[in-house]
This record gives C-alpha cells, structure tokens and sequence, in this order.
C-alpha cells in the first residue's frame, strides 16, 4: 500500500491545516480540557480520511486475454444498451461504476492497447448518479482499441462532491496492463462502453475491484 501521487500536496496541507487547528484548540481550552483532545481527536480522524482517499494499493492484473477488468473500486449502478453520441454515435454496452469517497480512486486501463482519443469536458456537478451526470458532468473520455481491433470508452464523471478530474494518457499512446489512466478526487463514476455482443460478467450491485475484477469478455 503506497500514497498515490495526487494525493501528496492535499495530504501535506490537511497536516498543516490539523497541526493548526489542534493548535489553536490548545491555546483556546488549555491542553488538558476534554474540548482540546475532543479538537484533536476531530483532527486526527480528518487527516486519517484524507489519507486514506489517496491510498493505493499495490494490485496484478491476472484476467485472461479475452477478459475486461473494471477501471475502478466501487459499485455497479448502469448495465444497459445506450446510445453513445459523442466518440462512437452509436449504440454500446454502458456499464457505469459508482466510487464513493471511501473507495480507492485511482482508474487503471480496462484492456492493453492504443489510445485513439482522449478528451476533457467542463461541465456541471450533478450528483454521479444522475442520468444526465454522463453528458453534462465535468468529464473525461478515453477510446483504447484492443490488439484485436475492438474498442473501449471509458468516460470520468465528477460528481457533486468530486471537482477535480486528472487522466494521464493522450492519443497514440500504448498502454499495457496494470496502468493507470487517471484519478478522480472525492467520489465520482466511471462509465465504460463495450461493442454490442460482449459478454458482460458483472452484475447490477456487484462492487469491484479497480484492475482486478472481470466485468465483460470479448
């Protein structure tokens, strides 16, 4: 288990911001009232959270060739026939997976590959949930297309808590098992569309494993 890099900066000010507050806690109430330690245990339990949000922990890609692993920790919320009108302007397989602030946030590839497309969208934050998070969210979209020529969408949603979206990869790249291709800060979803005719594995309210868990199969 390792600190993701996003997480360096917000983890060194919320220590800063903690050693502070308990400071000022102690210079209030004395450093042997209830209301000092009741400040610093509030301080000590907020910079755990953060800490934890950021954690990263060390997963191996097992699928088989043929297998597609979910890009994220989290719930699955969406499995249906969509229409995808912005890269493919037809209809995919959409599985969408809901991250939680406690999830690990982290969003590895779902499949090796080249990245045919890859691009930010600003937008609103609705709830991560909501039909229309997908197409008016700040998000990001990203196409992998397989060594056997078939292509992935996987799409980044901010959500109402969630305002910053990071993704690492740009078009042309290759991308390998095991590799990231972002992060999203304070819970969020991700939305994957598959070619119709993959076999999909998952199953409403399972919850998965980032780079771990088998959600379809070509």
């Amino acid at each position: 288990m390792t600190i993701h890099k996003e997480g360096y900066k917000l983890i060194a000010l919320a220590f800063l911001l903690c050693t502070a507050v308990s400071a000022l806690g102690g210079w209030l109430f004395g450093t042997t009232t209830i209301w000092f330690y009741l400040v610093l245990a509030v301080c000590i339990v907020f910079f755990y959270l953060v800490v934890q949000f950021f954690r990263l922990p060390h997963r191996e890609n097992r699928s088989a060739a043929n297998e597609l692993v979910a890009p994220c920790d989290g719930k699955v919320v969406v499995i249906e026939e969509v229409e995808e009108p912005e890269y493919f302007k037809g209809k995919r397989l959409q599985i969408s997976i809901f991250m939680s602030p406690l999830n690990v946030h982290a969003n590895w590839v779902t499949c090796e590959g080249v990245v045919k497309y890859a691009k930010y969208h600003e937008g609103l934050y609705l709830v991560a949930w909501h039909p229309k998070s997908s197409t008016e969210n700040e998000r990001t979209t990203v196409v992998i297309e397989h060594p056997n020529g078939k292509e992935v969408l996987l799409r980044q949603i901010a959500g109402a808590v969630a305002r910053r979206i990071v993704y690492y990869v740009k078009p042309g790249d290759q991308v390998k098992r095991n590799d990231q291709f972002g992060f999203i800060k304070f819970g969020s979803r991700v939305d994957i569309f598959l070619p119709i005719g993959t076999s999909v594995v998952a199953k409403l309210g399972d919850v998965t494993k980032g780079n771990e868990t088998v959600i379809a199969r070509w």
